[in-house]
Order: structure tokens, then C-alpha cells, then sequence
């Protein structure tokens, strides 16, 4: 088990284009990870995608960086772009 808060995983993704669906992926797979059960894929890609659209400015040559967090039995999303930075957490089933 991973100590509360502990980075588990640091993705770095074009804002815009195919490859964000990489993060979206991997979001799920991490959620699946530090949960005990499989997690709602959609709950977590949702989450990923809202604080991506709140870091990300449109249109433009940029990266996200993702850190993906096991946060007191959640999921902590953190994202970056520029000087922009959001965070999200998904609750992770019991």
C-alpha cells in the first residue's frame, strides 16, 4: 500500500490531441491501483478531462503535466500547464 499523498505516478501529454486519452487511460488504471476495487472508469475520465479543460488553453502548442496522488482513500488529480494548476479528487470505492 502506498503511504497517504504518495506521488504513485507523473504523465506529462500534449493539451490538445490523441494523446491526452493516454492520461485519461492511465487515470483509471492508477484509480484501480490504490483502490481496493476497480474503479468507475467514466467517474475518473471525467474528472480527468474537467481539470485538464481548466489548466489547458485552447488552441494552444502546450503540455500538461498529471500527477496522480493516493490521498486519504482518494484519488488526487493534479494538473499543470504553464502556470495553471487545478486539482480533482475522486473518491475511491471501499
Amino acid at each position: 500500500m502506498t503511504p497517504p499523498d504518495a506521488l504513485v505516478l507523473r504523465v506529462t501529454v500534449p493539451a490538445e490531441g490523441v494523446l491526452r486519452v493516454v492520461a485519461v487511460e492511465l487515470a483509471a488504471k492508477v484509480a484501480e491501483y490504490v483502490g481496493d476495487k476497480p474503479t468507475d472508469a467514466a467517474v475518473v475520465s471525467a474528472a480527468l478531462e474537467s481539470v485538464a479543460a481548466r489548466v489547458a488553453p485552447q488552441g494552444a502548442d502546450a503540455e500538461i503535466q498529471f500527477d496522480f496522488r493516493d490521498a486519504d482513500g482518494e484519488l488526487l488529480i493534479e494538473a499543470r500547464c504553464g502556470s495553471r494548476t487545478s486539482e480533482v479528487r475522486c473518491p475511491l470505492p471501499a
